[in-house]
């Protein structure tokens, strides 16, 4: 009986023991993991403010959102990846291919923030303003530098992105913008003629078409002027008909310095640390060729007549950027010596200048023909 009790007592403390030990150890390891914390934390912080790439862990490229990032934007078909083949070409300035994400979840952000209910909600859930303009900041840095090599410049190319213009240059202090215009006329066009899919266009309708250019131009339009000092409206035909003028203009407006190598983007294409194409993009076939003025007049004589009567009226965006509605083929200027070159070299005599660039031709062959004398 006596020995049966001795050994219930020594069970007992030693359940006593080890529940004893256990609790001990766990005290001393949450009191390890608090010290380990107050070391850590602060370097996990660190580290989230300053990300990296991955790209080459040796030497880290640190980016946040002080940064000086290019966004190139505008309705598509109006020169948006001439223009980042030609910065891509830089060797400082890295672009990329259209992430098509940006946009989407830009939009999103000007959805939740127009809809006062479900402002109220996020703002009762703690979702306030700040916490998403961190989230945005925190998402449009991973996307922009992450899917391709990191450069001394960083730039963006999704067309529609810039209807946010004024939101991005709030959450990016340091950003710059440019904006492609090009004559609405030749953007339709292109996209019905290319069939080019955008949401809420009908590839069916120029008017239709036409009516929706005029309001997403408008709108970015607008927000480009607001940020003047961040903001560069560049007009496609003029950027193709004087590419280095406008190139030049163009740099030192980014404050990036001047590099040949912009006026030759098609030389680079597919080469290290020159420029990469996407293969589903609609308008790579036309940027592997150098600047031409093949594009320009395409649309003429395609626009039903009585679209082209009520031009002013569907699209008056036309004539506050500077084009002739009524005119039907439109005079945008003369084009550089080079550009007529590249033009001539590349179609070799299979493609027609429009009438008013034929004069120009004429008058540079004379200049090249030997003097008698």
């Amino acid at each position: 009986m006596i020995g049966k009790l001795r050994q219930n007592l020594l069970v007992a403390c030693l359940v006593i023991s080890s529940v004893t030990v256990f609790y001990l150890g766990r005290h001393a390891m949450e009191c390890h993991h608090r010290a380990e914390d107050r070391v850590v934390a602060p370097l996990l912080s660190s580290l989230h403010a300053t990300l990296r790439t991955g790209h080459n862990l040796s030497s880290p490229f640190v980016y946040n959102k002080d940064m000086p990032l290019i966004f190139i934007g505008g309705v598509p078909r109006s020169g948006t990846t001439l223009m980042r083949a030609m910065l891509d070409a830089h060797p400082d300035v890295r672009c990329g291919e259209e992430t098509r994400v940006i946009p989407r979840i830009l939009a999103m952000k000007q959805m939740w923030s127009r809809s006062g209910r479900e402002k109220m909600r996020l703002d009762e859930a703690g979702v306030t303003d700040e916490v998403l303009d961190a989230a945005m900041q925190a998402f449009l840095l991973e996307i922009i530098v992450k899917h391709g090599e990191p450069a001394a410049y960083l730039c963006n190319k999704d067309p529609f992105a810039l209807k946010s213009l004024s939101y991005l240059a709030k959450i990016f202090p340091r950003a710059k913008f440019i904006l492609m215009i090009r004559d609405g006329r030749a953007s339709v066009h292109s996209m019905i003629s290319r069939k080019v899919t955008i949401a809420g266009f009908d590839l069916n309708s120029y008017r239709d078409c036409l009516t929706k250019w005029n309001r997403a131009i408008e709108t970015m339009y607008t927000q480009c002027l607001e940020a003047a000092d961040k903001c560069l409206p560049m007009h496609y035909e003029q950027l193709v008909l004087h590419p280095e003028k406008w190139m030049r203009t163009l740099l030192k407006f980014l404050d990036i310095p001047w590099n040949e190598a912009v006026l030759h983007h098609e030389e680079l294409i597919g080469k290290a640390g020159g420029v990469s194409l996407s293969k589903v993009e609609r308008s790579t076939d036309q940027v592997i060729k150098p600047v031409n003025v093949e594009a320009l007049s395409k649309w003429v004589g395609k626009i039903p007549v009585d679209v082209l009567r009520d031009m002013p009226a569907i699209a008056p965006m036309l004539a506050r950027l500077g084009y002739d509605p009524h005119a039907n083929p439109p005079n945008y200027g003369r084009p550089d010596p080079r550009v007529l070159d590249n033009t001539r070299r590349v179609f070799k005599g299979e493609f027609q200048l429009p009438d008013f660039l034929k004069e120009q031709s004429q008058l540079q062959k004379s200049s090249e023909k030997p003097n008698p004398s």
